[in-house]
């Protein structure tokens, strides 16, 4: 798809190319209730020097959020960090986020990626979390099969974790493939880390589960304090809106960098059907 095509379709969803760009969408954001998670657009990456800029443009965010008191965190994929490139790389530069993050009073989210990276990157999280570093998250993928697993493995921890449904596409033998199905283990998912007093993010654009979610949430009289809910950059906002006005803990996925263009591709090739959905949402957004 041509450039211009692409930025045009992406606008609503990544926030600038620059940090100063993020962070003003950041305050928009905080200025409406919400908070914010910065992710610097970048994956994938073939050479070390890359790693080691991505590691670095997180670095000034993370200064830069406690400079301006912004209410924001950071996501952070591994394959960005050099996971492909060196385990021990990935790991130095992770650690060297998370440290930083703990210096200024915050925290790191580490993105969870297509299924070939899903036991690297929850080795990754343990090993972190049983070194002492306790402001690290992770996410998991109602999608995979291996999940509710993966939450049990991980119960010791008591982990912070995202759940989504999960944009890869990935094969029946380690996926489920009805969205049905998928809705269901998402609850599931749920369920299992609140019994494990996990504080969960519900990441989720879907009226059904968040209904269900904030039934779940009622019936376990949970706090503010005790979970979240997660949305995207120019991804059904007034939802979000109705979310705060309501009294519920918003935080919102700002992307933002130079490799705009590049994300946007991905994720379109990565699930097909999110072209229909941008495609659909900017004609409303064009028609008189």
């Amino acid at each position: 798809m041509p450039r211009p095509v692409v930025k045009r379709l992406s606008s609503r969803y990544i926030a600038g190319t620059t940090l100063a760009e993020a962070c003003a969408s950041v305050r928009e954001l905080n200025s409406q209730g919400k908070d914010a998670t910065l992710d610097v657009l970048g994956e994938e990456v073939t050479l070390r020097e890359e790693a080691a800029g991505l590691r670095d443009a997180y670095h000034r965010a993370l200064v830069t959020i406690a400079e301006d008191d912004l209410g924001s965190n950071i996501s952070v994929k591994l394959t960005a960090l050099g996971l492909k490139l060196d385990a021990g790389l990935c790991r130095s530069n992770l650690t060297a986020l998370v440290e930083e993050a703990s210096r200024v009073g915050n925290f790191v989210r580490i993105d969870m990626e297509d299924s070939s990276t899903t036991s690297e990157t929850l080795a990754l999280y343990r090993g972190l979390r049983e070194d002492g570093q306790d402001n690290l998250g992770v996410v998991l993928q109602a999608a995979l099969k291996r999940t509710l697993d993966d939450i049990d493995a991980l119960g010791d921890l008591r982990p912070n974790v995202r759940v989504c449904k999960g944009i890869y596409v990935e094969p029946s033998e380690i996926a489920y493939q009805e969205d049905e199905t998928i809705r269901l283990n998402f609850l599931d998912a749920l369920e299992a880390l609140l019994d494990l007093g996990s504080y969960v993010a519900i990441a989720t654009h879907d009226d059904w589960l968040i209904g269900e979610a904030l039934a779940l949430v009622e019936r376990r009289d949970l706090g503010r304090d005790d979970y979240e809910f997660q949305m995207l950059l120019g991804v059904r906002p007034e939802l979000g809106d109705e979310l705060v006005r309501e009294g519920h803990h918003l935080r919102v996925y700002v992307p933002f960098g130079r490799r705009w263009y590049e994300y946007s591709i991905r994720r379109l090739q990565e699930n097909p059907k999110l072209a229909g959905y941008v495609a659909l949402d900017t004609l409303k957004r064009l028609r008189p």
